[in-house]
């Protein structure tokens, strides 16, 4: 370990028996939040970065845990004098006593870190040329938007096929993660939209708690990506070419068939698409997190140490301030009433 001991907390209510061994695996619990940000992340970096990976809450050093994995403790974890607790954020509200919120999207106050992409992924089968065919969703059912009782036949009559990968499993539970959840070697398309409704957006604020994952895994597939309204895909976007954002159905309708009728026009999104993994590749990923442990996380916990008390009560008072004050916000929101 270096001077500064780092721990990646998973408590033993989440701990399995059949962890995977490397980051590349495709192993269903990564499509959990809990484990792909703690397990996944010490598996990267665990060759790079002095790390451990604990089933207990260490009293001091650096230690990352989710926000999920928090509900393990039957009270609240407090602030350590010799402890710097860094959150996982993840899809959910920041945890006020912690003085580092990591988030996966970079319109989040908080620290942004991307996303690790799929893992395990089969990229797009080269044999299949210029065919395109099949279009598909990847991800939980909650995150895919209403596309009607004649979705697929709508696509029938574009000459395609809807072959979505869904699962429903719950947040806590691997069982219900689609076997395929990691294959777009049939793939010629990826569609990924969460809703229609604009109200629904502003409600969300154009899902700042959602990542960019599914648009990274289109281009390291090497798939067009055609997403939704959201502000963490806008947030990568340096090219009309890297992504198609669309805001309806027809849209979406209207956007497929000109993919399918125009091949020069796949072959550009997808070569964009491939200038653009190499910053979302695990090893670049990587190189962020090495980053943010020097320049962020070690300065962090030795301030933190080395303050008196009661500045490290304001720190946790403001924190708590920060906290009370998003979930108003949110409530807010969540009470305005349909036009």
């Amino acid at each position: 370990m270096g001077a500064i001991p780092v721990y990646f907390c998973l408590p033993e209510r989440f701990w399995r028996a059949d962890f995977p061994q490397g980051p590349g695996e495709n192993w269903p619990g990564f499509m959990l939040g809990l484990y792909a940000w703690t397990l996944q992340s010490y598996l990267w970096l665990g060759d790079r970065y002095p790390c451990k990976l604990v089933n207990h809450l260490p009293d001091s050093g650096i230690v990352l845990i989710h926000r999920n994995a928090l509900r393990a403790f039957s009270t609240p974890v407090r602030p350590h004098p010799q402890r710097l607790l860094i959150c996982f954020q993840g899809d959910l509200s920041p945890y006020p006593y912690a003085q580092i919120q990591l988030v996966q999207n970079p319109c989040q106050p908080g620290y942004f870190l991307p996303h690790w992409p799929q893992p395990g992924l089969i990229p797009r089968h080269p044999d299949r040329g210029d065919r395109f065919e099949t279009v598909a969703f990847f991800g939980h059912h909650k995150n895919l938007a209403a596309l009607g009782d004649a979705w697929s036949d709508r696509l029938s009559k574009l000459s395609l096929r809807w072959q979505p990968r869904i699962s429903s499993n719950p947040w806590d539970q691997l069982d219900g993660v689609h076997p395929r959840w990691h294959d777009y070697s049939d793939v010629d398309a990826v569609v990924a939209v969460r809703s229609f409704d604009r109200w629904e957006h502003w409600r969300a604020q154009n899902y700042t708690h959602k990542p960019a994952t599914k648009l990274y895994n289109g281009w390291l597939a090497g798939v067009p990506p055609v997403l939704g309204v959201e502000s963490a895909y806008r947030a990568e976007r340096r090219n009309p070419y890297d992504y198609f954002e669309i805001g309806s159905v027809a849209e979406l309708l209207g956007t497929l068939q000109r993919l399918k009728q125009d091949p020069s026009l796949r072959r550009a999104i997808v070569r964009q698409g491939q200038l653009r993994a190499a910053s979302v590749r695990p090893e670049a990923i990587c190189q962020r997190w090495l980053h943010f442990f020097q320049t962020i996380a070690e300065p962090a916990y030795d301030r933190w140490v080395s303050q008196p008390n009661w500045k490290r009560w304001a720190t946790v008072q403001n924190g708590l301030l920060g906290t009370g004050l998003s979930r108003l916000e949110h409530k807010l929101r969540s009470k305005v009433p349909l036009p």
